[in-house]
């Protein structure tokens, strides 16, 4: 006999916890970052559903949803960054958030005449540091290619032109290529896989 599982939907058509897969995948498939995962039991299902869902999104666990692929195992113990601009350039502001709990830890900005990627380079560099000064190995999430590359390169190769209204960003840029000459780092820093996860923690929710 095959024994039931509970889906807990956060974020889908009808928030809710269901009874079968079938009933789930109308609630998830196809809807934009929608959120999900099955339970064992119907008193952890409704644990998880008054509960943080990056709580428990791809936490690694002995049973894992079959419909969940085996790369969507989200780390939470981790930090995301992610950075928001209003205009390209425009009003640009970065931040970083625990992803176990979505607690922010840090928030930047918002500076004028920056761009996103800059804003994505100066969040992944912040929390690099940040991470030093606690002696921590935390993985860093980030969903912007261009910004990761950049930090393992050591130069935010941005075209942006230097103004008197972005000076204070071009001081931080420096400031960031500075710690990245001078300082070696164990964190991971991963591509956060937004097609199957739905939007990073770190979000500003702009879009």
């Amino acid at each position: 006999m095959k024994k039931q599982k509970y889906y807990v939907v956060w974020q889908g058509v009808k928030p809710g916890i269901y009874t079968s897969w079938e009933a789930c995948k109308a609630q998830v498939s196809g809807f934009e970052n929608a959120r999900y995962k099955s339970f064992e039991s119907e008193e952890e299902a409704q644990k998880a559903f008054a509960d943080n869902p990056w709580k428990h999104i791809g936490l690694k666990k002995r049973t894992r949803p079959a419909f969940l692929p085996s790369s969507a195992e989200i780390i939470a113990e981790s930090i995301a960054v992610d950075a928001a601009c209003s205009g390209n350039p425009g009003r640009m502001e970065y931040r970083g958030v625990y992803v176990a709990d979505g607690t922010e830890i840090f928030h930047v900005g918002p500076f004028e005449d920056g761009t996103n990627n800059i804003g994505e380079f100066l969040g992944i560099v912040h929390a690099l540091a940040l991470l030093a000064q606690k002696k921590s190995n935390l993985p860093i999430y980030s969903d912007s290619v261009n910004a990761i590359k950049w930090v393992e390169r050591k130069k935010c190769n941005t075209k942006l032109k230097e103004t008197p209204r972005n000076q204070i960003i071009f001081d931080l840029i420096a400031r960031a290529e500075k710690w990245l000459n001078e300082n070696s780092y164990s964190n991971p820093i991963l591509k956060w896989q937004t097609e199957i996860w739905g939007e990073i923690p770190a979000d500003f929710g702009r879009k």
